[in-house]
């Protein structure tokens, strides 16, 4: 456990690590509101004390990675499911340093009691989830290292009951996307406790005797107060039915003292305790008239923060000298982050940054140049916009999908980005200050003023922090890292990501995307212009030193280069004078281009021979989006006639995205083809028949489909049945690290993925090859 985040130091940036409720407290406090202390055990935390769960058990070994797809309509599957999870995580060990951390920031409160809540965001959440803090239940704790290890536990092993499970399934909700942290606070005695409801018609407070556990349990009918939300005038008040309390066990009156409820979640039932009121208190109303005006004046002032929306949780602390109004939780449907406003989209590379907006509408052209540090917001992005993206902040698009050009091109350049953000260039204008979350999808609006002096200081430091340069270092890896037998391999296009990527644990470069590669290197014109300029002994020697720059990066290891797969509407800056189809969604793309005008592929197949020539063997070729046997067979030809076939390591290998290739892969073998790779954007999207770029289809377009996956499974087979290796190279492993299970299994010969998803990757690999083996002894021991 590296840190714990208190409630009055956490920031913008760690709201997916702290969860909802606990950033909304967070802002609170810092604003100065009366906010209970805490501090927050962050959701990165359970994620490794799930990883490390050692469970021989198939359904848990794999957590929190695995996506349960249950069949939640089979409740007595779901029960025993939900049990079995929730069992492994209540018999498990949380490490004693953890423990040990936990305990020694509590005693710093001298309490005897602490709550433990659960506190959660959904990582690329859709419009339509509700709120779900309902899911989940605070737990109750005695500040005791092995109660905390329990009420932890116990915290953690809701997500996993089935009536989360039936939900996350229903709202669509993968485990990967769930952020679960604990918020960690001392509970006191309370005079009373309850509720401000607010909205734009009125307000409406709840109060109970003692703590608001009552209230949450439904054991008591609690005071009820109508205020009048312009002038906090009571309207009306009606007295509640409030027979018992609740109070922290060793200050609870001992005469009327009885075991808790079994429905409230107590890992150790010492922690609190009921007691009945007396009859001339259950006759009079939990708030004092002094109490009463300051929570109407609390509420008063949390509007400007909060809007005229949301709900409060508040308790009346007995302390020895003075007794003390605090607000335990807030929510809202609208941005605590002052005067924010936001869009959502879907998160296409994760981070968060800070910066101004500039908004390049449909009809203006794409600019020579962009200012550095913006967050770019236009309708979409084409692959010419690459030389452009490495200034910018963050982007925004109003179209697109997670396999889009924007969303591939921000995640290999490390820029935050959001793609499907609706109505975005109309509803941003240039020079807004925004707050860009690509974890969450969200676009958040910040309007600052006198009052936010030090909210733009952190802003500043966020954006400073966050800044996302190509050249900055990725995480290192262990040295300890399990061996694996299928190789992994990584996606490349940009040569200033080689010093970083060269000492990654992977056997090669799967993917190097030479349309995103010479994009760097021509300068605004399609290849063809400068061919028929007469610069072709120039484009000659520039694409060909950017090829060897990887061939000697990674060599010996190899390097699969695969050739232009360019769409007339991919580049619509690039003209090249030659007729095209820029309504067809598929355009005259992949080597059915090469038939057509094969001078440029010509210049690649010579590029290709003086990295040859130069003494780099580890080069071989990919040709993208093949469509028929005699395309390959062209290709083929070309190839030989460059004597790139002279070198005995050279390979030629096809992509494997177009449908046909399931029907003719036995063909394209028999005319040479030494390997596939499977490229699954493509292949999902013919299979479904849904536009990769369109984002409001992204739930259509599914990767994990029975078809694309039936697709895949047979590609492997084949490629088995034949004697030639099969990678693959689209975003699915990436995106689904659970499907790398099944492509294991399969016998896939390696996977290949983005940088930012190698290290996910490596393991999920080495957990999948050591379930087949574990399975393969059990069946031996049979």
């Amino acid at each position: 456990m590296d840190k714990l985040y208190w409630l009055d130091q956490i920031k913008l940036q760690d709201r997916a690590k702290v969860g909802d409720k606990a950033f909304y407290l967070s802002r609170i406090m810092q604003r100065g509101y009366p906010v209970v202390p805490g501090f927050v055990v962050s959701a990165e935390i359970l994620r490794q004390f799930l990883e490390n769960l050692n469970s021989s058990e198939s359904l848990v070994a794999d957590l929190p990675h695995s996506s349960l797809h249950l069949d939640v309509a089979n409740w007595r599957q779901l029960q025993q499911v939900a049990g079995r999870l929730r069992q492994e995580i209540l018999t498990a060990t949380v490490p004693q340093q953890w423990v040990s951390t936990i305990f020694q920031a509590a005693k710093e409160w001298q309490t005897s009691c602490l709550i433990l809540r659960p506190t959660l965001s959904i990582s690329n959440a859709t419009p339509g989830i509700k709120n779900i803090s309902g899911l989940l239940e605070s737990v109750f704790c005695q500040c005791e290292p092995e109660a905390i290890a329990w009420a932890l536990k116990r915290t953690w092993s809701q997500i996993f009951r089935a009536r989360s499970l039936l939900y996350w399934q229903r709202a669509g909700i993968n485990l990967q996307q769930i952020n679960l942290a604990v918020l960690v606070q001392p509970v006191e005695n309370a005079i009373a406790s309850g509720l401000l409801k607010a909205n734009s018609s009125g307000w409406e407070i709840e109060a109970t005797w003692g703590l608001g556990v009552a209230i949450a349990l439904g054991e008591v009918q609690p005071d009820i107060y109508y205020i009048q939300q312009a002038t906090g005038v009571v309207l009306e008040q009606h007295l509640g039915n409030k027979m018992l309390a609740y109070g922290v066990n060793d200050a609870a009156p001992e005469a009327f003292s009885q075991p808790i409820p079994n429905s409230v979640l107590t890992p150790d039932h010492l922690s609190l305790s009921t007691y009945v009121l007396p009859e001339a208190q259950q006759e009079q109303y939990a708030l004092q008239e002094e109490y009463l005006q300051q929570i109407i004046a609390l509420g008063t002032q949390l509007v400007s923060e909060l809007g005229k929306t949301f709900t409060i949780k508040w308790t009346i602390a007995q302390q020895t000298t003075s007794n003390k109004l605090y607000i335990t939780q807030a929510s809202s449907p609208q941005s605590v982050i002052p005067h924010g406003q936001f869009i959502r989209g879907l998160g296409a590379a994760g981070g968060r940054v800070v910066a101004n907006a500039l908004v390049i509408p449909h009809s203006q052209q794409k600019p020579e140049q962009l200012p550095k540090g913006v967050i770019l917001v236009v309708p979409t992005i084409t692959p010419d916009w690459l030389p452009l993206l490495h200034q910018v902040a963050g982007i925004i698009t109003e179209q697109g999908g997670l396999t889009s050009h924007a969303a591939i091109l921000a995640r290999e350049l490390r820029i935050t980005a959001v793609v499907n953000a609706t109505s975005a260039t109309t509803l941003i204008q240039t020079g807004e200050r925004l707050l860009l979350d690509g974890d969450r999808g969200e676009v958040y609006r910040i309007k600052g003023d006198s009052k936010e002096e030090i909210e733009k200081e952190r802003e500043e430091k966020l954006l400073s922090l966050h800044h996302p340069n190509p050249k900055a270092p990725y995480p290192t890896f262990t040295s300890h890292l399990p061996m694996i037998a299928t190789q992994l391999l990584v996606n490349l296009s940009q040569s200033s990501l080689i010093e970083q990527v060269q000492s990654f644990p992977v056997d090669g470069v799967g993917l190097l995307r030479s349309e995103l590669m010479v994009l760097n290197i021509l300068d605004g014109q399609h290849p063809n212009s400068w061919i028929l300029g007469g610069r072709q002994a120039e484009l000659l020697e520039l694409w060909s030193e950017q090829i060897m720059q990887f061939a000697r990066a990674f060599a010996p290891r190899p390097v699969f280069y695969r050739s232009l797969d360019w769409r007339s509407q991919d580049l619509p800056s690039l003209s090249d004078n030659l007729e095209s189809s820029p309504q067809s969604m598929l355009g005259e793309r992949g080597t059915f281009s090469y038939l057509r005008n094969p001078v440029v592929f010509e210049l690649e197949l010579q590029a290709l021979a003086r990295v040859q020539q130069a003494g780099y063997s580890n080069v071989n070729l990919l040709l993208p989006f093949v469509r028929t046997v005699e395309e390959f067979v062209f290709c083929r030809r070309k190839v030989e006639q460059a004597l790139l076939t002279e070198v005995s390591q050279f390979q030629l290998w096809m992509m494997a995205e177009v449908p046909s290739v399931l029907f003719l892969l036995p063909e394209y073998v028999k005319a040479g083809a030494a390997g596939i790779s499977i490229g699954t954007n493509d292949l999902t999207q013919l299979l479904l028949g849904v536009d990769r770029e369109q984002g409001q289809l992204a739930k259509v377009f599914n990767e994990r489909h029975p078809a694309v996956m039936g697709a895949i499974a047979q590609l492997i087979q084949m490629a088995k049945s034949a004697g030639i290796p099969c990678s693959i190279c689209g975003q699915a492993p990436a995106l689904y690290p659970e499907i790398i299970d099944k492509l294991v299994e399969w016998g896939i010969t390696s996977i290949s993925v983005e940088p930012e998803a190698v290290e996910r990757t490596y393991q999920a690999i080495a957990r999948a090859e050591q379930r087949l083996i574990l399975a393969a002894a059990r069946r031996k021991l049979q």
